[in-house]
């Protein structure tokens, strides 16, 4: 049987004969890597175990992961795990220092806004939410890939499985509550388990991922979601997301889209590595939409979170600016960037106001911290990244550069094999049954 990289590298190249081609990326040759013309929606038949069909831009291998130490102290956010012997070995010390540089930038950034309000970590009791609350009306069926989430069978799950609710005080103020839901299964003999954290869209809450905690938790793992800022019980009613993002642009003081809730995730973190039924080095992270952008950048401040599956979540800020493909992403929360045009004087929305937007509520998402500068520095921690090949809020044009770029990190750091690209044909912005099974698969491949 011929080498699986070789029949990879064969697919790539009969697909460049047959389509015209749509821009260079990165696929895998006999020989090593090369660059040949390839479609981000070209279809193929892997030679993965399960022999289902995919949409791969990228798929590269190798041997190791980086996992730096770093400490909220230093204004880096992370904490040192064993390398696993045969596994890892250490990424160059100058991708390292230019990696902890930018971390450390980020955070400054996240600490900013919140140099009063911070307090010692601590931790409250809570109960099961009754009567969870959604922002927006949810379309018949809209459950239905989590609902497909790989199960094992367990005689009496329900009765074995644990609950935990609690709140995380993160930071002074009622959003310095963080609601956590935790669902494992009971352990006769207690031990360290993999854990892994669910994010939620906008408009939704971590009740609604219940489905996935549960299909995880069957199989072995510690399953964890928040509600991020302003949704769930940190939302009042349903207009409470897009008022706290009219009120960060009105007033500076806080960033709703995205920052914010990665300093909970960072808070989280600390908690997690805590934990005695918790294994530390083991510690994975995955969200929908919002939640994947909150796992992308959670990921790339927090060295702690190693194995990482944003779906439907990474994009290229300043690339839709660039090239008038804003539209979609800032649609999502118009009502924000209304109340901008008119303040600043527009009579529609435009570049300018994007900008601006972008640059008050969320400094650095369209520059330094863009994905082109962030998603490479997640390696050589297992990266898979999921998205729909027609997805007008995260169009996969703007991502030819960050997963360009994040290729060669991984390749650079001897790791190659631990990140890949797939974008579903035929698929906007929606979270799929195929992406629910590329996840699982994901997960169980480098976290258990």
């Amino acid at each position: 049987m011929l080498p699986r990289r070789v029949v990879m590298a064969a697919a790539a190249l009969v697909l460049a004969a047959m389509w015209r081609p749509r821009g260079h990326l990165l696929a895998i040759s006999a020989a090593g890597l090369a660059h040949v013309p390839l479609s981000s929606t070209r279809k193929y038949h892997s030679r993965k175990e399960r022999g289902r069909k995919l949409v791969t831009e990228q798929r590269l291998r190798s041997n190791s992961r980086r996992n730096p130490s770093l400490s909220s102290r230093d204004a880096t956010v992370g904490a040192p795990c064993a390398a696993l012997p045969g596994r890892e070995m250490a990424a160059s010390s100058a991708t390292a220092d230019a990696g902890a540089g930018l971390r450390s930038e980020f955070l400054q950034v996240l600490l900013s806004r919140r140099r009063d309000l911070q307090v010692p970590l601590s931790v409250e009791q809570g109960s099961p939410v009754k009567n969870p609350l959604h922002q927006k009306r949810l379309w018949p069926k809209e459950a239905e890939p989590m609902e497909s989430c790989p199960r094992k069978e367990v005689e009496n799950f329900k009765e074995k499985l644990v609950e935990e609710n609690f709140y995380l005080i993160t930071e002074v103020g009622e959003q310095g509550r963080v609601p956590v839901l935790l669902l494992k299964l009971n352990d006769p003999v207690p031990k360290r388990k993999p854990v892994i954290v669910f994010l939620h869209s906008s408009y939704k809450c971590k009740e609604w991922l219940r489905p996935l905690l549960e299909g995880y938790a069957s199989r072995g793992y510690i399953c964890v979601a928040i509600d991020s800022r302003y949704h769930g019980e940190r939302a009042s009613n349903e207009n409470s997301y897009i008022d706290a993002l009219k009120s960060a642009w009105r007033n500076g003081d806080t960033m709703p889209f995205i920052f914010d809730t990665v300093w909970d995730l960072i808070k989280l973190g600390d908690h997690l590595s805590e934990r005695e039924d918790v294994d530390p080095c083991r510690i994975g992270i995955t969200g929908e939409s919002l939640g994947g952008m909150h796992a992308w950048f959670a990921a790339f401040v927090d060295t702690r979170y190693s194995v990482i599956v944003p779906i439907i979540g990474v994009q290229g800020f300043r690339w839709a600016i660039d090239n008038n493909k804003w539209q979609a992403r800032v649609n999502s929360i118009k009502p924000l960037f209304e109340e901008a045009r008119i303040d600043l004087g527009k009579s529609e929305i435009d570049t300018e106001v994007v900008e601006k937007v972008w640059g008050k509520i969320a400094p650095g998402l369209d520059s330094q911290f863009d994905a082109p500068c962030s998603v490479p520095l997640i390696a050589p921690r297992p990266l898979l990244l999921l998205n729909g090949a027609e997805d007008p809020r995260c169009p996969i044009a703007g991502l030819e550069e960050p997963s360009s770029r994040a290729a060669k990190a991984y390749e650079e750091s001897g790791s190659a094999e631990k990140f890949m690209f797939i974008a579903e044909p035929g698929i906007g912005h929606r979270m799929t049954v195929n992406m629910v099974k590329e996840a699982s698969d994901w997960f169980d491949r480098f976290l258990q």
